[in-house]
């Protein structure tokens, strides 16, 4: 039961994306990664002062890797969330198992430990495929723009895994990791703000700024509860509920429509995707913290 916090992480990504997308009516990509950074900086530093843990650490410069590894991908993930249907970007990003799949396995290859399981080939390959199905050629140019985005956020999220998994090897807590990766965000939003438009904060923009760092900063508590308390192999699988709470408010809201290759694409990057992570899954029981 412990697994279905995942379930409550999907959905406050999800509302995360909703906010996004309401934010870029009247706010830069920059406004909102910044305070995404911002808000989780808050809400992390009260959570680490109300468990008493130490803001200290021994590994700072892995910390900024990390952090700007996941604002980058974050940044790319908000700009294609602006261009598609909340449900095509969602579904890009969670490309980032296979990803991950495929960093693994080239890993392996060059230092000869292992060979590729058949399976996750096979995975890999389905993945791309359903990609291909999803980005459809009749696209046009802003919607394939935000299709390229949406797809380097997913692999730009699978180097930031690999770090957060040495931070987990070497101790680091999770919410030690969140906290900086917030805090790396909101300078990194800070600095971008300087080259593009600011434009001023009204009740009704603070409503979905301010959501935007809120329910992203839940949605990582909550899926860290799940990896830590539930069962890793139910748990991998409810994550990709995302895209199914994804593609319900995009109909609400925007009256987002997919035609049948669309819907297959996504049904081919769930399965790939579920199949490499469960792949890694066995061989690591326990998952770190999310990447972005």
């Amino acid at each position: 039961m412990q697994s279905l916090w995942m379930l409550a992480a999907a959905l406050c990504f999800s509302a995360m994306g909703v906010c996004v997308k309401l934010a870029s009516e009247s706010y830069s990509a920059a406004e909102t990664v910044f305070y995404r950074g911002l808000i989780g900086v808050v809400v992390m530093y009260l959570t680490m002062r109300a468990g008493r843990e130490t803001l200290r650490t021994a590994h700072l410069g892995m910390h900024l890797s990390r952090g700007l590894i996941g604002s980058t991908s974050l940044a790319l993930w908000f700009a294609s969330i602006t261009m598609l249907p909340l449900a095509t970007a969602m579904t890009l990003n969670n490309t980032s198992p296979v990803w991950l799949a495929c960093l693994v396995m080239i890993g392996a290859a060059l230092t000869g430990r292992r060979k590729a399981s058949p399976a996750l080939v096979v995975a890999i390959v389905v993945s791309f495929a359903g990609v291909v199905y999803l980005l459809q050629p009749h696209m046009d140019r802003r919607e394939m723009l935000g299709g390229a985005l949406g797809l380097t956020s997913g692999l730009i999220s699978a180097f930031a895994y690999l770090t957060v998994r040495e931070l987990g090897k070497r101790g680091e807590s999770e919410t030690r990791v969140v906290f900086y990766f917030s805090v790396t965000t909101a300078v990194f939003g800070a600095v971008w703000m300087l080259f593009s438009d600011v434009h001023p904060l009204t009740w009704s923009g603070f409503l979905v700024l301010g959501g935007i760092g809120f329910f992203a900063t839940l949605a990582q508590i909550l899926l860290t509860r799940a990896y830590r308390l539930g069962n890793p192999l139910l748990t991998v699988n409810l994550q990709y509920a995302g895209i199914v709470f994804s593609t319900g408010w995009g109909m609400l809201l925007w009256n987002d429509s997919l035609n049948l290759l669309s819907w297959a694409g996504m049904a081919l990057i769930i399965i790939s995707g579920a199949v490499a992570t469960l792949g890694q899954t066995r061989k690591e029981p326990k998952r770190e913290a999310s990447a972005s």
